[in-house]
Order: structure tokens, then sequence, then C-alpha cells
């Protein structure tokens, strides 16, 4: 392991933490104004084909507010997002907030009966939406949901839904958008009224998780909470002056959202979202924006360094590269540095409930760590001063037994448990699960099966969820995956149990290959027969081209559905 002593580190650090000291608690739309009073003409979003600087997106946001003022939003009223990575969410996003109302952003991917389940789960007033994804006509979901939402909304399976709202007006219907809504006559002194009422620590977004497991738990985030995970982040991978990042993450999610969209404010820099992720595209941004940071998940990091070496380009600008969310192997980490050439790589670790990033590898590690670990915990610079942990870290973990809860010595594998500033105080709607998940102290039980090592580095197991047993034999499905992802001519590998009559469960991996390979399974069968205890040897492969993977639109991948298409398909045979 080799952290970096690069000055340049050191000395973007210092003049972060100089330049925004002291740490002051604030709302999220107080601090774009602070930004925006000092770098008005600055770019801030990036994004089909046109710049908005930060004064355009403070002013579209206080109009914003202002309108859904006008619709009666209150202080806590929820608002629904369906919303992508479009020019005009971030000012969504900040009206929201300056409103004083929460947001719910969810996932455009969703269909009628999953939004549905989603705004009652939420109690959302309110619907900003677009009028349609690439998955989803959000038009004839709502007709379905709601009938005749158009002229007013009634629903007795949604009684708290009073409003739905296009973020552009659409030929053939009559339905209420951003630009008719206006500031609906609200005094701006009204709107910079409500903006001062609101507290830091005041739930400013409802974000659900993310769904590996099919079921959505919506995690509450304040105000504070992200902004010091977004500081956290740009202190601790040395953002400078003006930083661009580009990302294909979407905004609904905490990687895109805090990483991306809320880091930058700390050094007055611009985002430029994608909508849609192809590694083209995503070449192209980086040249033609000159973007210091790109944000991937592994499975877009495989496509675009493959992508790099067949359309080459200057991407000179780029300091470092984050991907995340999900291990990537050695030889991906050594493709990024030959294909992309950063100055820097970042892997690192989060959720949902804890604002994004808790964990990230230092600036100057080298690939084995990257690989191997997820990193040490966020520094966090000024932001984790008087923050509770220490003036140093923005959280800490710990592990317990999954089963017994009991708290395990340190360097022991258990369920990894997390407390700090940036971790969920609960799940709206669900005080059994928040009992459940968050104790009396604040600590957070992750769900992931890991341990922290003697230089403070955490290394990940898996899922507890994840775990299954082989005729009473416990069985970590990264483990397993580590392996496979060792040998030549596998690109990535994924192992979940399946129902056994004599087993109970017995292992079955799913293996992606590189374009153009062929994999021997049978090989594949012997090697592990060699490296692995017999009960840990998968029963089967299947063998799975990247694009049919089902995967979450951050990236992870739904093992849930590979198990359930196995058993469909076994149960044609």
């Amino acid at each position: 392991m080799t952290a970096t002593t690069d000055p340049r580190v050191e000395a973007r650090r210092s003049a972060l933490d100089a330049r925004n000291a002291p740490w002051v608690p604030r709302s999220l739309a107080a601090q774009l104004d602070v930004v925006a009073a000092q770098h008005p003409d600055r770019p801030y979003v990036l994004a089909d084909g046109r710049s908005q600087s930060y004064r355009e997106v403070a002013e579209r946001s206080r109009t914003i507010a202002a309108g859904l003022m006008s619709l009666g939003v209150q202080h806590g009223d929820r608002v629904a997002l369906l919303v992508d990575n479009r020019a005009e969410y971030p000012a969504i996003k900040f009206g929201v907030a300056r409103a004083g109302a929460i947001a719910v952003p969810l996932n455009y991917s969703y269909k009628a009966d999953e939004i549905g389940e989603r705004l009652r789960q939420s109690a959302a007033s309110v619907v900003i939406m677009v009028d349609a994804s690439a998955a989803t006509d959000f038009l004839a979901a709502f007709d379905q949901l709601v009938p005749g939402w158009e002229s007013g909304v009634s629903s007795t399976g949604m009684p708290e839904l009073r409003h739905i709202v296009l973020v552009e007006a659409h030929a053939g219907r009559d339905a209420l958008d951003l630009g008719r809504l206006g500031d609906g006559g609200v005094p701006a002194e009204d709107v910079d009224a409500r903006l001062d009422q609101l507290a830091p620590d005041d739930v400013c977004d409802i974000v659900f998780t993310s769904g590996t497991t099919g079921h959505a738990l919506g995690a509450e985030l304040t105000h504070d909470m992200v902004l010091r995970s977004a500081y956290g982040s740009a202190y601790h991978r040395a953002f400078d002056d003006g930083w661009r990042i580009s990302f294909p993450l979407p905004l609904y999610h905490v990687f895109g959202y805090v990483e991306g969209m809320l880091s930058v404010l700390f050094v007055a820099g611009a985002i430029a979202p994608l909508r849609v992720f192809n590694p083209k595209t995503v070449l192209d941004i980086i040249e033609r924006e000159r973007i210091n940071e790109a944000l991937f998940v592994p499975t877009m990091t495989v496509a675009v360094v493959d992508q790099a070496v067949k359309e080459p380009r200057d991407l000179s600008s780029l300091e470092s590269v984050c991907s995340a969310a999900a291990p990537a192997p050695a030889w991906l980490w050594e493709r990024v540095m030959t294909d992309l050439a950063p100055r820097m790589i970042f892997t690192g670790y989060g959720q949902t409930e804890v604002s994004a990033a808790t964990v990230m590898t230092h600036p100057g590690d080298d690939i084995a760590t990257v690989s191997s670990t997820v990193g040490t915990t966020k520094l966090g610079g000024i932001a984790a001063q008087g923050a509770g942990v220490d003036d140093v870290r923005l959280a800490e973990y710990r592990t317990i037994d999954p089963f017994s809860g009991e708290v395990l010595p340190a360097g022991r594998t258990g369920e990894l448990s997390v407390r700090g500033p940036l971790v969920t105080h609960g799940y709206f709607g669900d005080p059994e699960r928040t009992q459940f998940s968050v104790d009396a102290e604040g600590w957070l039980r992750t769900g992931d099966l890991g341990y922290v090592d003697e230089q403070g580095y955490l290394r990940l197991d898996g899922r507890s969820s994840e775990l299954f047993k082989v005729g009473g034999e416990l069985v970590s499905p990264l483990e397993v995956e580590q392996v496979l992802t060792e040998m030549p001519g596998i690109s990535q590998a994924f192992v979940a149990g399946v129902p056994d009559e004599r087993f109970g469960d017995v292992a079955w991996a799913w293996i992606v290959p590189p374009e153009g390979a062929e994999i021997d399974e049978q090989a594949v069968l012997r090697e592990l027969r060699l490296r692995l205890a017999r009960f840990k040897v998968p029963r089967g492969i299947t063998i799975i081209d990247a694009a049919s993977l089902p995967v979450t639109t951050t990236g992870k991948v739904q093992k849930f559905l590979l198990v359930r298409s196995l058993r469909a398909e076994g149960a044609r045979s």
C-alpha cells in the first residue's frame, strides 16, 4: 500500500480547506447561493449541448421554489422526481430544497406499478416528471395510475398526491409544466423567508435503495449529511479549483448526486452528466469539455477502456477515474492506467444510507490495494471537525456477528456497521426496519460482510443477504467470484446460491467473457476444484454477455433476477 505524499495533493486539500473554512452547516440551496455569489458566471452544468452558470441555476431554482410554494407545498412535504440526467435536473433539485420540501428522486426505469408503490411509500404530494424515459412512458403510466391527472389529481390509492408537473410542455397534453408554473406570483421575499427557516439537520432527501434484492427502503438524508459527504469527497480526492466531473450515473442515486453534482460546489466546478451510458459519448465529453474526473461503475469502466483502444482521444485533462459500487479486478485498473492514463485512480465504498461514499482509497495507492480493498474511511478536512467521530474522518466502522449482533474484535470478519455524521437516522415510514438497522448509538447495520485490516483499509467479503449454505456449509459468493476473475479469459463473474433438494442450496456462476473470447466451462470448473473446497464450487456455469446482465441503473447486478431466470429455464426444460 503506497498512499500518496504527492505535494500537489496536499496543496489542493489545503487550498480547499482555506477557501471553505470554517465549516458552516447550511441547507442545499444556501450552499448553492454562496457559490453563485462568489462565482456567478462560472459554468456549473454542461449538458444537452449548453452550459448553465451558477447564477442561472440559482435563479432558476428560485423560480421553481416559488412555483411549488404557489401549489401549496409546505416545509417537509415530499416532492417526487422522475427526471433523467438532463440540464434542468440541478435547478429542479435545488428548487425543491429551497421550498423546504423533501425530494424523492425515483428510478426512471420504473414501470407504472413501481411508481405507484414508491409514491404511496413516500406519501408524495407533488410529482415533477419528464414525459418519458428510455424505459417508460410516464404520461401513459400516470394515465393508468391517476386517470384524468392533467385536469386534477384525485386518488384514493394515493390520497396525499395533489399535483403532477411536467418538466416541459407536451404537445397534445394540457398539463401543468414548469414553464407555466413560473413563480406562481409568490414574492421573492417569501421564498427567501422559507429558505431562512430551513435547518441543516432537516431532511432534504428520501432516497430509495437501489433494489439488488428486490425490496427498496427510503433512507432519510439531511442537508448537512449530503453536504459534509460531498465536501469530504472533494477533499479526499483532492479537487482543484474549477474541477470538472462527468458521469453516466443517474442523479437520482447518491453516487452521481453527492459524488458528482454536490462535490463540485466546493471548488466552483462543473458537472457533465450523461442521460444514457455510451462509451463513445463518454470519451467525447472528456475530450471536448476537458473533464478532470470520470465516475463509473466497473461494468461501465470495462466498456470505456475497450472503446478508448478502438478510438484514441486526447484525454490529457483527466486527473482521476473513480470506479466504485462493485469490485473491480486488477487487470481492469491496469487497463484504466494504460488506456485512459489518469493521474489518480480511486475506488470506494458506501451506500444510500450513508450519503454515498464513506470509504475511499487514497491518491497514489497501488493497483493491488485498489483492487483488493475499498480504501480507508473518507477524510473530511474542515467538514470532519467537531462532527462526532474525530477531527479527521467522517465515519467509523466496526464488525458485528450478523446473526447475534454481538460486536466482534478488531480485524475479525463480520457484518460491517458504521456511524458518523453522514449516516441516516432511519427509513421513512418504516420504524420496524429503522429499529433493526440503526441502534441507539447511531450504528447502522450495512448488510455487508468484511473487516478493517491492520493498515485501516476496509476489505469486503460480500453481502450478508447473499450468503448461502451448501449442505450446512456457509458460502460467500465474493470469494468464488474473486477466484474466477483471476482466471484468464474471464472478464466478469457473478455467483449466487440456487435452491437444491439435496443440499438446500448450491452455487451457480454467471461468467462474462471478453469480446470475441470463448470459455471452456469444464476447464473453469476443474480449476475451481483445485482452488476451492468442493462445497464452494459452482454446480454449473452460465455464459452471459455484459449487455444481458440484469443491473440497476447504478450498475449493480441483480443476482436475484439471475437466479429467477435460471430457475425459469429449468422449469421449461
